[in-house]
């Protein structure tokens, strides 16, 4: 596949890493040119210094013979044009945008992205996405990292093995046999930085970091054999106003949730607006970094602590310093690896990367076959997929444990006419079935061969 990618910075930077890696013809526009080497000199993609949105730069890059556009620089009207020339000028045929400002957003200008006006396939906007991961986990305490697929039907969710986790040095096989009716599938262990696919034979110990595909009836259940019977989180400190925050806050105030939330924003002028948007929260002026201010906002009283400001240190010291005064847990926004390491050294018991869940949207679209989710994990180590079957797929019809499937990937689960299957040895795959499956890097094309339509087809 050739992908023209606007934007350098992180985001670009990470998608480009990922499709180079994968052998797709990649090129990489952006106007600093320290970020355009850095894609040179550590990728295998092109690089071009120049504004994304001018014709001639894309011409450039290759925009001629591009399957896709991926429009991801810092301003959303440079996204915008970008996709506006690659579609009237080079007639690219899917083109992605990210969308920062909600004003753009709005249902009320819903057709300002059709194909007559402003030709854009796919608009990412990172403020909802991440916003709704928070969510998620603020809805499911105990869970590490949450991602649902299959129409909400089905969960991914990833749990820490602590010391006192009852299900610890018990082979998978027997945890089988001591749930049968648990619909859960342990597809991969992350321990010592290492992630693997388990076998049967194969058992968590404490330390480890397990992600379970379970039906969403039973994931709470499923926390609790695992030792997290965290309760909901009622009293939530969240600071920073920024989109994120008021996002999240908007939204719980709109689904009815029974949290008793307070919002701490640095920005005089952003903490009265959003002090008027908000009904039910209380807005507070000053710094997450000053205890007596955390203490005001009844942070000793409180369930979780969710640091969600622009600035990594401060979100490390936010959630460190309301655990200290009393806080249950804490959840922090981290876009930089380094202080994502720390995390357990410094009791955060659990954290968002915005770039991982961007890139994970971005991926939904570039993947091959039947894709219709993807979810990255642990910066790119593995992925969770959601793929449709085919009639003509070259897995349908055959037993899984005929299938031989590569070591490196799990099917965790199928959805088949609205039920969740547990996937066994004996399991056999029907077209229209809605398969996910848990993948480490290397095997990511043998999950879209075998989605793709069977080349006997024809």
């Amino acid at each position: 596949m050739r992908v023209v990618i606007c934007g350098a910075g992180q985001v670009g930077y990470g998608i480009a890493e990922r499709l180079a890696s994968e052998r797709n013809d990649v090129s990489v526009i952006d106007t600093s040119p320290t970020l355009v080497q850095a894609i040179r000199d550590n990728l295998d993609a092109r690089g071009f210094v120049g504004h994304g949105a001018h014709p001639d730069v894309l011409a450039e890059a290759g925009a001629e013979q591009a399957d896709m556009i991926i429009a991801v620089t810092l301003h959303d009207e440079v996204n915008m044009v970008a996709c506006q020339v690659a579609h009237s000028l080079f007639n690219i045929p899917t083109k992605l945008a990210r969308i920062r400002a909600q004003s753009y957003l709005h249902s009320h200008w819903q057709d300002l992205f059709s194909t007559d006006n402003m030709p854009i396939d796919v608009i990412i906007s990172p403020e909802i996405e991440v916003g709704e991961m928070v969510l998620r986990r603020i809805a499911l305490p105990g869970a590490m990292d949450v991602v649902r697929f299959a129409d909400h039907s089905t969960a991914m969710i990833a749990i820490e093995c602590r010391e006192d986790c009852p299900v610890v040095n018990t082979p998978l096989e027997q945890l089988t046999t001591l749930f049968p009716d648990l619909n859960a599938t342990v597809v991969g262990i992350l321990r010592d930085n290492g992630l693997f696919i388990p076998s049967s034979n194969d058992q968590m110990v404490a330390g480890d970091v397990a992600y379970v595909v379970v039906e969403r009836g039973q994931v709470k259940r499923t926390l609790g054999l695992f030792g997290h019977v965290e309760p909901e989180a009622t009293r939530i400190v969240i600071v920073g106003g920024g989109n994120i925050g008021l996002y999240v806050a908007r939204e719980m105030e709109r689904r009815n949730l029974r949290a008793k939330m307070r919002v701490i924003e640095a920005n005089r002028e952003r903490a009265v607006v959003i002090a008027d948007q908000l009904k039910r929260t209380i807005v507070l002026h000053g710094s997450g970094l000053d205890q007596n201010l955390l203490r005001e906002a009844d942070v000793d009283e409180s369930d979780l602590i969710v640091s969600l400001t622009n600035d990594d240190k401060v979100n490390v010291l936010a959630s460190v310093m309301g655990k200290r005064l009393g806080c249950k847990g804490n959840l922090a926004l981290l876009n930089d690896a380094d202080f994502q390491g720390l995390t357990r050294p410094l009791e955060i018991d659990a954290f968002i990367n915005p770039k991982s869940v961007t890139i994970s949207r971005v991926l939904q679209h570039v993947r091959r076959g039947r894709i219709r989710a993807v979810h990255s994990i642990q910066n790119g180590l593995a992925e969770a997929i959601e793929a449709e079957a085919l009639e003509t797929s070259p897995i349908v019809g055959v037993a899984l444990k005929d299938l031989e499937l590569p070591e490196n990937l799990r099917i965790g689960s199928i959805y088949r006419d609205g039920s969740y299957v547990k996937p066994t040895g004996a399991t056999k795959i029907r077209a229209k079935d809605r398969v996910v499956i848990f993948a480490k890097a290397g095997a990511v094309r043998r999950v879209e061969q075998m989605f793709r339509v069977s080349l006997e087809f024809f």
